[in-house]
């Protein structure tokens, strides 16, 4: 059975225990000359995905409708299907879904926690409802809980401070607090009572936080988590409107794909995002999508391919405009693009070029957590041209800005770096080898 989360949540927006429904379905089924006997231990079976007989559903709706202040149905619940004629429904039910998961993560449920990776057409599946119709002509929400201006505002201001947070101490030690946020800030908002209007900066601003929240699971390797929040961004992109912004969320599935060794699949969703953005994409976006369509396409040993994604992504880049561009794509700056292509150009053994466009990027200058990706690339075509002694330098300087990072994703960097050196059996590379193995040492 499927955990009842659309029960479980809305338990948590009333407020009310297990016990308490409990008692309250006992109460209702004596005032209709039904005697009941149900217990705190019977609701969680429903949690779990048990439905109880009888009238028992309908009165939990009525329970819930009375405390919320708005209809309550089966479906709402978790207990009958969605009426098809009712557009709100699935967005309402997905919100739903949401909240529950941001929930379960805030209190470290193992089920969540532990959520697998989605492969195959339940993967593809978001990205397909994205890009396709039906839209969204309406989401506002009924409810007891206004939400205006100023709530919205909060929440551009909560993404751009966990965002930093990650940029400066890594996913590890940021995915608690955004959770945290999400669960008990951000929920009450997605749940209250908002305009359309309203609603769609609101699912705009949630989707920023929503993609936040993804890549620190990403950088914490929670891979199946960060997989479900950029699913729900996706989701939160669409109900906003924005295009753009949904093909923003498209550029974080690509690179997830990426590291996933999902090559095909990685220029697919590129492709996707390039496509269903349209005329709102930005340069910057552009960017980054051509960049990693070039990334997967060398990896897949397709160097035309690669190179010609290569010629796009300098193109788009030379047409961002930092003022002009989309909060979220701040990451693309200068130097990112020839970071990638520097990977781009490892991948195909092509190590001279990929020395200079990696030193560009280091030059360019970068937050901390940029920075120490990019001398990390230098450092690998450093060591494909076979100068040990510039790769152990680059990796010291970046082993000094991870200092106080914690970030699964900057290990997994020194731990490529750290075999190569050693690989490589140079006095330079054991010395550097050894500040590494001490570096790890200390665990997330």
């Amino acid at each position: 059975m499927e955990p009842n989360t659309l029960l479980d949540a809305l338990l948590d927006e009333a407020g009310m225990s297990r016990k308490g429904l409990a008692a309250r379905i006992n109460q209702a089924g004596h005032a209709r000359g039904k005697p009941m006997r149900y217990d705190h231990t019977a609701v969680i079976r429903w949690l779990s995905g048990a439905r109880p007989r009888g009238i028992t559903p309908n009165l939990i709706c009525d329970i819930l409708s009375e405390r919320l202040g708005r209809p309550i149905s089966l479906a709402d619940i978790g207990m009958g299907p969605a009426s098809p004629t009712t557009p709100a429904a699935p967005l309402a039910g997905f919100i739903e879904r949401s909240t529950a998961l941001w929930r379960g993560d805030r209190q470290h449920r193992a089920d969540v926690e532990q959520t697998p990776l989605i492969t195959g057409l339940p993967a593809i599946g978001p990205v397909w409802e994205w890009e396709n119709p039906p839209d969204d002509l309406d989401v506002s929400r009924p409810g007891t809980m206004r939400v205006g201006r100023t709530d919205i505002e909060v929440l551009r201001s909560a993404r751009l401070h966990y965002e930093a947070m990650y940029r400066q101490a890594g996913g590890v030690a940021t995915r608690g607090r955004i959770v945290k946020f999400l669960a008990e800030q951000t929920a009450p908002l997605v749940r209250g009572a908002y305009t359309n209007t309203t609603g769609r900066e609101l699912h705009r601003a949630t989707g920023g936080l929503v993609a936040v929240a993804g890549i620190c699971s990403y950088d914490s390797n929670r891979q199946g988590l960060a997989q479900r929040y950029f699913h729900q961004a996706l989701r939160l992109a669409k109900a906003s409107g924005d295009r753009a912004f949904g093909g923003y969320v498209m550029a974080l599935l690509v690179n997830q794909c990426l590291f996933m060794k999902d090559y095909r699949q990685a220029v697919a969703f590129a492709e996707a995002g390039i496509r269903a953005a349209g005329g709102a994409i930005s340069p910057a976006l552009a960017t980054d999508l051509y960049a990693m369509q070039a990334k997967a396409f060398s990896r897949m040993g397709d160097q035309a391919g690669a190179h010609r994604c290569m010629t796009a992504a300098e193109e788009a880049a030379s047409r961002i405009r930092p003022t002009e561009e989309p909060a979220e794509l701040g990451y693309v700056q200068p130097g990112l693009v020839e970071a990638q292509l520097a990977e781009t150009l490892i991948s195909l053994r092509d190590f001279a070029p990929a020395q200079d466009y990696a030193a560009e990027a280091v030059r360019a200058g970068a937050h901390a957590r940029g920075s120490i990706h990019r001398l990390a690339t230098l450092a690998t075509a450093d060591l494909g041209r076979g100068e040990a002694e510039l790769a152990a330098a680059h990796t010291l300087d970046a082993l000094e800005l991870a200092r106080g990072q914690e970030s699964q994703r900057l290990r997994d960097r020194f731990v490529r770096l750290r075999g190569m050196l050693a690989d490589n059996g140079s006095a330079v590379g054991v010395d550097v080898v050894e500040q590494i193995d001490a570096s790890l040492s200390v665990p997330l």
